[in-house]
């Protein structure tokens, strides 16, 4: 079994900043690109960032420059550190992770629970 548990989200206010943490536990052989996607009400589920094992990242066009993406491998710990939120950045923050349960298996995408992200003033 395979769990993803996020942490971090709450209501900020615009201009504010929040972090993000998702922990991966269990049976992981290897744990591959990690990610951030995200869903506001009505709309579909969008790529945040993602990190590979190495440290390569990827952004949406609409938080680069706001959105870092980290991750910790001793840990199995991914982070977004959210700065400058507008308003349009609401919704609700999945962490993914793409991982390798044992030797010789396929990798599998796990999903966390969600985390809600309000930006409000």
């Amino acid at each position: 079994q395979v769990q993803l548990v996020e942490s971090g989200g709450g209501l900020v206010q615009p201009g504010g900043s929040l972090r993000l943490s998702c922990a991966a536990s269990g049976r992981i052989f290897r744990l591959n690109v990690m990610g951030w996607y995200r869903q506001a009400p009505g709309k579909q589920r969008d790529l945040v960032a993602s990190i590979t094992s190495d440290g390569s990242t990827n952004y949406a066009d609409s938080v680069k420059g706001r959105f870092t993406i980290s991750r910790d491998n001793a840990e199995n710990t991914a982070y977004l550190q959210m700065n400058s939120l507008k308003p349009e950045d609401t919704a609700v923050y999945y962490c993914n992770a793409n991982l390798r349960t044992e030797i010789g298996r396929s990798s599998n995408n796990y999903w966390g629970q969600g985390t809600q992200v309000t930006v409000s003033s």
